[in-house]
């Protein structure tokens, strides 16, 4: 597949009349398990996508941002930097990059705007973050512009928090893993204080993903649900604090996942809890417990394993956490039927994609599968392109200076994501 970085610089310069001074590419993911966990500080398990967000810039002498997108859903935008800048419409696509720009001037003092030209193939509102993608390029972008050096760890926090901005009160592993991926690997993540431990993927395991083509726009319709989990969790742990043994052990899922363990915990909340919040608790600790068994499953190149955890995934997903939603099942039973080791929801549910593990020589008989069984019968729109894909483990997200003179793109001096040394 050719460079697509070249044409996007040349339609900067029609757009600008200027050439960019650099690139920048951040990275989709698929999570292959821990959701909705994050947000209670509880690992995660993700790899990113060689589906990507890219984005041609040049910096300004003042402090407005332009955007300007190569897909026409999406119309230009331009704001001023500000530690407070008034948002968009909720929903809007913009909000993505004033939500960067918003805690780069507030926390990091930038001062200085930039132009951008912005294409893409991560589709929007499928659990394949998207919009983190956005922003964490967005962010870049003005770090770049500024000369701004913030290392890796530290940026993807900043992103994290920053993402807030549009109302949605989701974790920090989309920021993470799109500023910290490694090609071929996954992507332990855990929480306070941010780390990560990169888990190499076996050669033979493949990973598809699959979409259930409904939309689930996590800063838009599906807003309010997500949010009403995170507070219903939020409920949960307050409730099992109650319990003197509990408080004893600590006062974070975490904490007491690692002092009382999953047995007695489910056993102490089946006393003190009921309904909704049951279920919430419930898959909250059961999915930390997934997480830490499928690293050791990884480790050992057990897919068998590591495929039932998938399974046990999506069904705490579905029945505890209800974040499903019919057409995602359904992918995932036929995904099983055609070959899969194991397949569940992806992202923060409620349409979107599923993710199935399978054997690489399995691989295109569970996509044969899909395509026959799933979408032959279903109208699939034509901006999606490829509704199931192979994933392919990729790097994290780069700035790159863009020199034409030499017809090619160089590694920025601030370009540090991928080598661990810091992001301008």
């Amino acid at each position: 597949m050719s460079d697509p970085l070249p044409a996007l610089c040349a339609r900067f310069r029609e757009r600008f009349g200027v050439e960019p001074s650099a690139v920048v590419r951040a990275p989709g993911r698929v999570n292959l398990i821990g959701e909705h966990t994050d947000y209670n500080d509880l690992p995660v398990l993700p790899m990113a996508l060689q589906r990507e967000l890219r984005l041609a810039l040049r910096p300004r002498r003042d402090a407005r941002v332009v955007l300007c997108n190569l897909d026409p859903t999406f119309g230009p935008r331009n704001f001023e930097l500000a530690p407070a800048i008034e948002p968009f419409p909720q929903g809007d696509w913009g909000n993505y990059a004033k939500a960067a720009a918003q805690i780069l001037a507030r926390e990091c003092g930038v001062q200085r705007g930039f132009d951008a030209l912005i294409e893409g193939d991560v589709p929007p509102a499928a659990g394949l973050s998207s919009s983190s993608a956005l922003s964490v390029a967005c962010g870049l972008a003005c770090a770049h512009a500024n000369e701004l050096a913030v290392e890796p760890l530290v940026f993807a926090d900043l992103m994290a928090r920053g993402e807030r901005y549009v109302g949605t009160h989701s974790g920090g592993m989309d920021q993470a893993i799109c500023l910290n991926a490694r090609a071929d690997h996954a992507l332990r993540i855990a929480f306070h204080p941010l780390r990560v431990e990169a888990v190499p993927l076996p050669s033979s395991w493949r990973f598809v993903v699959a979409h259930s083509l409904v939309l689930a726009d996590k800063s838009g319709a599906a807003r309010e649900a997500y949010n009403s989990r995170r507070a219903q969790c939020a409920a949960a742990l307050r409730e099992m604090l109650a319990v003197p043994e509990v408080a004893a052990a600590g006062a974070s899922y975490p904490e007491l996942l690692e002092r009382l363990g999953a047995e007695r915990l489910g056993w102490i909340a089946a006393q003190r809890l009921e309904g909704v919040l049951l279920q919430r608790f419930r898959h909250q600790i059961s999915e930390g417990m997934r997480v830490a068994r499928a690293r050791q499953a990884l480790i050992a190149g057990d897919a068998e394993t590591f495929g039932q955890l998938m399974d046990e995934s999506h069904a705490s997903l579905a029945l505890d956490y209800e974040v499903s939603h019919p057409e995602l099942d359904r992918l995932v039973e036929l995904a099983r039927c055609h070959g899969a080791l194991g397949a569940r929801l992806t992202g923060a549910g409620f349409g979107g994609c599923a993710v199935a593990l399978a054997r690489q020589a399995d691989a295109e008989r569970v996509v044969a599968g899909l395509r026959r069984e799933f979408y032959a019968a279903r109208a699939v729109p034509a901006a999606l392109a490829e509704p199931v894909l192979v994933a392919r483990a990729s790097a994290g997200a780069s700035v790159q200076l863009w020199r034409p003179a030499h017809a090619r793109i160089e590694p920025a001096a601030t370009d540090r994501a991928e080598r661990g040394e810091g992001a301008r």
